[in-house]
């Protein structure tokens, strides 16, 4: 069990649905992201998606590709983002940290490196949007061997035939791009969302988060109540951008994560 399955576990028990916040680590600066990231716990957030940032982000929107190349020029590395979750660890050791990003600046750490690092530094899974299943060796079954989750995401692109593919060696939870594209790029809609999330938890018995395209509290619970939570990205990550104090950026988490929590 890790604490991405406690989490869950919790969740069911008290009847309701998760909300994760995805932050991109160093962005603006790592103190301003630090303080941050030890602020969401207390706003409600269930789950951390701390991004890594990275030059080719070719998965993500304007949005998140400006937080990737703010956080690089103020010097954020992936050594940097392991401490801010060693530091986020000394005063929280219950909520889940998912590292989310691309698989090459893990390459360039060296695997068994950077998971030996990882697991130390507390985090709990991985989300590499480029290593398909046919690469399972590569990262997925060693994170795993090493008690770490590998989640994976589904598409509403993800067929019938695929889908078990994608499901076979994921763990943690499943995570349901609503929309085709890029994130940030359009609203995710819970009557196209419902029965995608209903296909995909006939193959698995993993909770089902859905992310892109939830900006508001209202979308927050309109898409969490069809499935078993869900996740925020660029909202978030373009108030940090604007330049909103880190006071305000968790009010306006709090409100997403309300919104998530009464679904």
């Amino acid at each position: 069990m890790t604490r991405i399955d406690d989490t869950f576990a919790r969740l069911r028990q008290h009847g309701k649905k998760g909300f994760v916040s995805y932050i991109m680590a160093g962005d603006p600066d790592l103190e301003t992201s630090l303080a941050v990231m030890k602020g969401l716990p207390a706003a409600g957030v269930d789950i951390i998606e701390l991004g890594m940032p990275f030059t080719d982000p070719m998965a993500d929107g304007p949005t998140i590709q400006l937080a990737g190349q703010r956080a690089l020029e103020s010097g954020q590395t992936l050594e940097k983002t392991l401490h801010m979750a060693r530091e986020f660890r000394k005063d929280d050791s219950t909520t889940p940290i998912v590292m989310m990003g691309y698989y090459n600046p893990i390459y360039s750490h060296g695997v068994d490196s950077f998971l030996t690092d990882a697991k130390a530094a507390g985090i709990d899974g991985l989300i590499v949007v480029d290593l398909p299943p046919e690469e399972d060796s590569e990262l997925c079954l060693p994170a795993q061997a090493a008690g770490l989750n590998f989640i994976r995401l589904a598409t509403p692109t993800t067929d019938a035939k695929r889908l078990p593919k994608v499901l076979q060696n994921t763990s943690g939870f499943v995570y349901y791009v609503s929309i085709t594209g890029i994130t940030g790029a359009a609203a995710a809609q819970s009557v196209d969302v419902a029965p995608e999330v209903a296909r995909i938890k006939a193959s698995t018995d993993l909770p089902v988060i859905v992310g892109f395209g939830i900006t508001t509290p209202e979308q927050a619970k309109a898409i969490a109540s069809v499935a078993d939570g869900c996740v925020v990205g660029s909202a978030i990550v373009k108030d940090i951008g604007s330049g909103m104090s880190v006071q305000d950026v968790l009010a306006k988490v709090a409100a997403l994560a309300s919104g998530a929590h009464a679904a």
